[in-house]
C-alpha cells in the first residue's frame, strides 16, 4: 500500500510538472531570455565587448538646463529625468492607493450584484486601445477642450493643463487606476467580517479598527498595487509626451530615444539601471511588510 501511495504521489508531482512546463516555456523565451539581452547590452559596446561606459554615463552625462529665472544651470541629465519620473509616478501611486482604497472595501462588502457592476465600470476603460484613452484625455484638458469649454460655459475662469505634470499624473491615475483597485479588492473580499465586528464590539473607533484590522489585514493587496502602478508609472513614455506635451522628458522617453536613434547599448543600460532599483524598491517593499505582519500587527 505503501509503495502504491508512493508511486501515486510520484506520478501525480510528475503530472504537476508537465503541466508547469507551458508556463516555464513561456517566461523562459519572454521574460527571462530578454533581461538577459537586456544585461548584455548593458555591458557592452557597439563591437560587443565588455564595458562600464554605457552606465557611467547614465550617472555623468551632463547638459544644460533652463532655470526660472532664465538662467542656465549644468545637471546631471538622466539623473534629473530618472528624478523627474520617480516623483511623478510616486505621486500618481499615492492618489491611485487614495482613491482605490475606499473603493475597494466598499465593493468588497457590497452585494454580489453591486460588486460585478462596479468591476465592470472600472474594467471598461481597459477594453479600449491604451491610445485612444491618452487622445480622449487630451481633448478634455487642452485649452479648447471639453473643461475649459465646460468652464467657460459656467462664466469660469478656463484652466491650462496640458503640458503640465498634473496633466501627465492625470493620465498615469486614469490608466494604472484598475491595478490598484483589483489587488486591494481581492484581499478585502476575503477579510473575515467577524473580525472587524469583534474589534468594534471590544470599543474600538471606526478610526481604530482601519489602523488595527482593516489595513494590516489589507498590507498584501497594498503592496501588489503599489507595485503594479509605480513600476508603469515610472516607464511610462508615451503619455507624458502626450499630456506633457513632450515638455516633461521621463526615463520612458529617454530609452525609447536612444532606441529610435539605434544606441542600443546606452538604452539597454538606462533599462537596466531601472529595473535594478525596481527590483530593490520591491524586496525593501516586501521585507518590511513581512516585518510588519511578523510583528503580531
Amino acid at each position: 500500500m505503501k509503495n502504491n501511495l508512493t508511486r501515486e504521489e510520484k506520478r501525480i508531482a510528475w503530472a504537476d510538472h508537465a503541466a508547469l512546463g507551458p508556463y516555464s516555456l513561456w517566461a523562459l523565451l519572454f521574460i527571462l531570455v530578454p533581461l538577459v539581452f537586456v544585461a548584455y547590452y548593458a555591458f557592452t559596446d557597439n563591437s560587443f565587448n565588455f564595458t562600464l561606459e554605457n552606465i557611467q554615463r547614465f550617472f555623468t552625462a551632463t547638459s544644460s538646463m533652463a532655470q526660472d529665472d532664465g538662467s542656465m544651470r549644468e545637471v546631471r541629465t538622466y539623473l534629473v529625468i530618472f528624478w523627474r519620473s520617480l516623483k511623478l509616478a510616486i505621486i500618481s501611486t499615492i492618489i491611485c492607493l487614495v482613491l482605490a482604497y475606499p473603493l475597494a472595501y466598499i465593493m468588497a462588502r457590497a452585494e454580489a450584484k453591486v460588486q460585478k457592476t462596479f468591476m465592470t465600470i472600472i474594467m471598461i476603460p481597459m477594453w479600449m486601445n491604451f491610445l485612444i484613452r491618452t487622445y480622449a484625455w487630451m481633448t478634455i484638458l487642452q485649452d479648447t477642450g471639453i473643461l475649459n469649454n465646460f468652464l467657460t460655459a459656467l462664466h469660469l475662469p478656463a484652466v491650462h493643463i496640458i503640458g503640465t505634470e498634473a496633466a501627465v499624473v492625470i493620465g498615469m491615475v486614469y490608466d494604472y487606476f484598475p491595478y490598484m483597485v483589483l489587488p486591494l479588492y481581492s484581499i478585502m473580499a476575503k477579510m473575515d467580517i467577524k473580525l472587524i465586528e469583534a474589534a468594534r464590539d471590544l470599543g474600538c473607533s471606526n478610526a481604530g479598527v482601519l489602523r488595527r484590522v482593516i489595513w494590516p489585514l489589507s498590507l498584501p493587496g497594498v503592496i501588489n498595487g503599489i507595485t503594479m502602478v509605480l513600476i508603469p508609472s515610472i516607464s511610462t513614455f508615451y503619455i507624458s509626451q502626450k499630456l506633457g506635451d513632450g515638455k516633461f522628458f521621463l526615463i520612458g522617453d529617454a530609452i525609447e530615444g536612444q532606441y529610435v536613434a539605434n544606441n542600443l547599448h546606452f538604452a539597454a543600460a538606462m533599462a537596466f539601471i531601472l529595473m535594478v532599483v525596481l527590483l530593490v524598491c520591491m524586496g525593501l517593499m516586501r521585507v518590511l511588510t513581512n516585518r510588519h505582519m511578523e510583528g503580531g500587527v
